[in-house]
């Protein structure tokens, strides 16, 4: 349905388009949309050439965030890096302590503890479910409905509720260290945990009664923002924007890493890959998160353990021994001044983000400071198709469409 106004479109440029068309002598519209307008969800320009409403031509102008973002994590030491990537996707920034700090630990080749990892996945999941419930109440907002977003966005603070506990910060949250994590789950996580999952699952519920079958949210969504499986790869897209054109590739399955090979969850794919297919994909996603967190939840309960590498040289010592050991209080101090030494050499890792392929790659020289930080962003790389998306639809698809490839202005600019 998307690709023939894109047909029809190409025509025109190529002096096909028949003579009642030439006779009228109009000219195409130039509309500048940004860098602060309130559907953009951040800082980004559009320059539309339009033809009526119809969209002729899109140029995405991006760097409106950037704050130097790599050059920042070079002048400090390697644990000095973890807040930068908070600031990254500021929706699931646990997701990009996550992908840096397992960068740090293939470098230095030191493998956390068992509950290290299950706590980094229930962490991490609540963090992509955030995400998600953002992006899906989001585009309903912008389709002026208003009920449904509510769902979203109280199903949301019920998952941050959970992230405030487990790691005692909603949004910012630097839970992750270098070899660990920072604590362990209190006592009361796993009761409140359960209360919340099925909280979310009704508002889930709630939200489905309301949008999915809803006629205006589906012919806004069906058949707009197409993007084919072949462009897609040709353009190195990742997450649920791939899933959603019929590529069942997700590096939870495909490359796994931490305990998801353990952990049973389903990919959901689309098949046509409109805006649409994407919304289905992404709601699937939060339920197949919810998934997780149960089962990783059910595993921590029965098994006890430590969270950190026991090495002084990698993980900095908790607060209660510091206060309480002058051995500790050296180690803190020398930690803090000097940082971990990181072995010399290079390392990429890539974990699944909410929006695709989050990954580092980190140089070392053997000191305390990185020699190079690079940062592989989905929501740059997913943002590079836009224009083939939404040329030849109306200037109203733009915004549904932007809001599902779920550019975050600060992971894509950096």
């Amino acid at each position: 349905m998307a690709i023939e106004p894109r047909l029809l479109t190409e025509r025109a440029r190529d002096g096909r388009e028949d003579d009642s068309q030439s006779d009228l002598h109009t000219e195409h519209q130039i509309l500048n949309m940004g860098p602060s307008h309130p559907a953009s969800h951040g800082t980004v320009k559009f320059i539309i050439e339009l033809d009526g409403e119809s969209i002729v031509d899109l140029d995405v102008q991006v760097g409106y965030l950037h704050r130097g973002f790599e050059k920042e994590c070079e002048s400090g030491s390697w644990y000095q890096a973890i807040p930068y990537t908070d600031r990254l996707n500021y929706n699931s920034a646990i997701l990009a302590n996550l992908g840096y700090c397992m960068a740090v630990e293939k470098l230095m080749q030191v493998e956390t503890s068992e509950r290290c990892q299950y706590l980094r996945v229930v962490s991490g999941e609540l963090s992509r479910i955030g995400d998600h419930l953002t992006r899906a109440g989001a585009a309903c907002l912008e389709l002026a409905a208003m009920t449904p977003f509510l769902f979203g966005i109280e199903a949301r603070e019920l998952a941050w509720d959970l992230q405030e506990i487990l790691c005692g910060a909603r949004v910012t949250s630097n839970y992750i260290r270098i070899g660990g994590v920072k604590h362990d789950m209190p006592a009361s996580f796993p009761a409140v945990c359960r209360e919340n999952v099925a909280k979310i699952r009704a508002l889930l519920e709630d939200f489905d009664d309301v949008m999915t079958e809803n006629r205006i949210f589906v012919d806004r969504l069906r058949g707009t923002g197409f993007l084919s499986k072949e462009d897609c790869i040709r353009y190195a897209v990742t997450g649920p924007l791939l899933r959603a054109a019929g590529v069942a590739h997700d590096l939870r399955k495909t490359e796994p890493y931490l305990v998801y090979d353990r952990l049973d969850f389903d990919i959901p794919i689309g098949s046509v890959g409109d805006n649409y297919d994407r919304y289905l994909v992404v709601v699937e996603e939060i339920h197949q998160s919810l998934r997780i967190v149960e089962q990783c939840t059910d595993w921590l309960e029965q098994n006890p353990g430590p969270v950190d590498v026991d090495d002084p040289r990698v993980r900095w010592p908790a607060k209660a021994r510091v206060f309480n050991k002058m051995e500790e209080l050296i180690q803190q101090f020398k930690s803090v001044t000097e940082g971990p030494m990181v072995p010399a050499g290079e390392a990429y890792h890539a974990i699944e983000s909410a929006n695709g392929e989050l990954g580092f790659y980190l140089v070392s020289d053997g000191t305390a400071v990185p020699w190079k930080v690079r940062c592989r962003p989905p929501s740059l790389i997913n943002l590079q198709p836009l224009p083939l998306m939404v040329r030849g639809a109306l200037l109203a698809d733009l915004i549904p469409t932007f809001d599902f490839v779920n550019m975050i202005g600060g992971e894509c600019d950096r």
